[in-house]
């Protein structure tokens, strides 16, 4: 008889009236549908991997199970090494939504003649080198104790300071070229008078900025523009800048860094430079820093931490990522510089730390195929269902395709992991917009996020340049999608 203490409840049988029925199931049905979005937006369980990827438990990969081989492996592979043919790797299924027009004949043609070039050349120089010169990736580290930049440079097919050499022959590409060169030395003129030796320049206020994604590290526009201005031939401003470099770039801060940012501008910024220049100053600095990087490994999966501080070494997430994980994007963006690292240094750890990740990520399942932009250096295990070619994922699938082009072609594992992540994408983020326009959408646990980013344009070159060692009869298809995407 509790409804009778209650003002405005009958006391009939049915104890509720219609108006508080409907707001109890009201109620109900927000409760139910609050439950059932937490599926898809709170941190995955191994509950939930049970229900929606499959019946097995992922287990966590610990760094040293059998990397250590694999590596070694890996680095002996000899770069004559033949190609595994592209015929047994999984087609990908066409949209039925008809294509935007193949890249042009003409196109086409000018291609394949810079192609046939290219073959003439290799074919060439490899009748003129003797055999003593002929170095492979598997006696290379084995056999000798430094870097020999003499001989890298001989593998260059043409210098590389751009004034003196491939000039176009095309006349209003000449001009687009200058003009780029021009936009650059304007940039650069104005950095050095408002900003010299700060990390960036804010236009509007004309003040240098330091910012704090680099540790206490600056000059960040300085070292990053390095091998511009040399391929472009602004001597002077680079001969300003390796100064600045040489007196002024001191690694020996003791702030918070990413170890993402700090890799991609200062250990590839000064890597490039020394492999244009040979200036055993970048290649000093480059390695110097590269061991302060080291300690964001140190985690039981060996997957590194997104924020390091480089004077103690101490390493941890960013705090707005999903329960402490680390970023596709950000740990998938080491392979290039740290494999240089291990050249340069005869130090094979560096090597070792970003096969390590290769390793776990070809162990744990993939929804769909997919990599997710979230994962758990603790567990091993993805946090969220969520995949973006755009920010938080863009660079890992970029670094796949240009790690295997950087092996001249070698590192297989690379080659599969790349065109195998391009065909769940293709079947699963590939969308055409109403008005006919290619676009990458993003995938939030199965539901598509019609969106597609500006830091996901760069995928239509990244599809591109991976375009001529796909499957021969994708290889035309991949280039009509490369430009679909770019004209959108």
């Amino acid at each position: 008889m509790v409804f009778r203490k209650l003002p405005g409840v009958s006391a009939s049988g049915m104890g509720l009236r219609l108006s508080q029925k409907f707001m109890f199931l009201l109620f109900l049905s927000g409760l139910v549908t609050l439950c059932f979005g937490a599926l898809f937006f709170l941190p995955d369980s191994v509950r939930l991997k049970r229900i929606f990827l499959s019946k097995t438990e992922i287990q966590p990969v610990t760094v040293g199970s059998g990397s250590e081989n694999d590596v070694r492996e890996h680095l002996k592979r000899p770069k004559d090494q033949g190609l595994t043919s592209a015929k047994g790797e999984a087609g990908i299924k066409l949209k039925s939504q008809s294509r935007k027009p193949p890249v042009s004949y003409e196109a086409t043609e000018v291609r394949l003649a810079g192609g046939k070039a290219q073959e003439d050349l290799n074919l060439s120089r490899s009748k003129t080198e003797s055999a003593s010169e002929k170095v492979t990736s598997s006696n290379h580290g084995a056999n000798s104790d430094t870097f020999s930049y003499k001989k890298f440079r001989r593998c260059l097919f043409k210098p590389p300071l751009g004034r003196d050499s491939g000039r176009p022959a095309d006349p209003q590409t000449n001009e687009r070229r200058e003009k780029v060169k021009e936009m650059m030395k304007f940039a650069w003129d104005n950095y050095k008078r408002y900003a010299w030796g700060k990390n960036e320049l804010r236009p509007l206020t004309r003040n240098g900025h330091i910012g704090n994604m680099f540790g206490g590290l600056r000059g960040a526009s300085i070292v990053d523009s390095l091998d511009t201005l040399y391929i472009m031939g602004l001597m002077d401003e680079y001969n300003d800048a390796k100064e600045w470099v040489k007196t002024s770039l001191d690694l020996n801060s003791n702030g918070e860094a990413s170890l993402f940012e700090v890799n991609i501008r200062y250990v590839g910024g000064l890597l490039s430079a020394y492999y244009l220049t040979g200036e055993e100053l970048f290649k000093n600095k480059a390695v110097e820093l590269g061991e302060k990087l080291l300690p964001a490994f140190n985690t039981p999966t060996g997957i590194p931490r997104g924020v390091i501080n480089l004077g103690s070494g101490t390493s941890w997430s960013w705090g707005w990522a999903s329960a402490g994980s680390s970023i596709l994007a950000e740990f998938g963006t080491l392979h290039l510089e740290f494999v240089h690292l291990t050249e340069l240094s005869s130090n094979p750890v560096y090597t070792e730390k970003v096969m390590n990740i290769r390793k776990l990520l070809n162990k744990i399942e993939k929804p769909h195929g997919l990599y997710p932009n979230f994962l758990s250096p603790v567990s091993g295990n993805w946090v969220q269902h969520h995949v973006s070619i755009g920010g938080l994922g863009d660079s890992f699938y970029e670094y796949l395709i240009k790690s295997y082009l950087m092996s001249d072609k070698t590192d297989d594992d690379a080659k599969k992991m790349y065109y195998t992540a391009l065909e769940a994408i293709e079947a699963n983020l590939v969308q055409k917009s109403p008005g006919g326009l290619t676009y990458m959408a993003e995938w939030r646990g199965g539901i598509l996020d019609h969106k597609m980013g500006h830091l996901a344009c760069f995928s239509g070159g990244m599809i591109g340049i991976g375009a001529d060692d796909g499957a021969a009869e994708k290889r035309q298809h991949y280039l009509d999608l490369a430009a679909e995407i770019t004209h959108t």
